[in-house]
């Protein structure tokens, strides 16, 4: 099986680190980027299967990133997650959807649920 290319976007580089190596163990290529200013840039020097991002980051956030990739990168699926902030994180999640998340997370989230997100999101090709 071919791995596939996922980018990780999120200012907590502990989480970045452990999905990360979750998505690996489970035979993905995977880069991190601490906000959607290094996931633009990422984007356009190498291009990913898909895209894994917090909503709520400095600099650029998830909403941002999320609409350049539509613009910009259409095919590129986005998988978006959020633990909230001052406004509750369902409210954060709507707006991922509405804006063509193919699946929300909320934060924090099993593993394996993140494995299942991106399962669904980017089924591997045989």
């Amino acid at each position: 099986m071919k791995p596939r290319s996922i980018l990780i976007v999120d200012d907590d580089a502990e989480l970045c680190e452990v999905m990360k190596q979750v998505l690996e163990d489970h035979g993905d290529r995977v880069t991190c980027a601490a906000d959607g200013v290094q996931a633009s840039k990422a984007i356009a020097e190498a291009g990913f299967d898909l895209v894994i991002t917090d909503l709520i980051m400095p600099e650029k956030d998830g909403i941002q990133l999320m609409n350049e990739i539509r613009r910009k990168y259409p095919k590129i699926p986005v998988v978006a997650m959020s633990g909230g902030g001052h406004v509750p994180r369902e409210q954060y999640l709507r707006i991922a959807r509405g804006l063509g998340a193919h699946a929300v997370l909320e934060k924090p989230f099993a593993n394996q649920t993140l494995i299942d997100a991106v399962e669904q999101t980017l089924p591997r090709e045989a």
